[in-house]
């Protein structure tokens, strides 16, 4: 039987990446960018996980 668990992911918003582009916060912008893409990794890899194990 499989678990659902419900997990809250923070993105930023288009709001957010505008400020931070008028800004001119390159470098936090990279590091939300990163931080999504990593995110990201981790939810397929989680996914491939769960299909080896059927």
């Amino acid at each position: 039987m499989m678990q659902t668990t419900t997990e809250q992911v923070t993105e930023p918003s288009e709001q957010a990446i505008a400020l931070f582009l008028q800004d001119n916060d390159m470098d936090r912008l990279t590091d939300v960018l990163v931080d999504a893409l990593y995110e990201a990794f981790r939810i397929m890899d989680d996914d491939a996980v769960a299909e080896r194990l059927h």
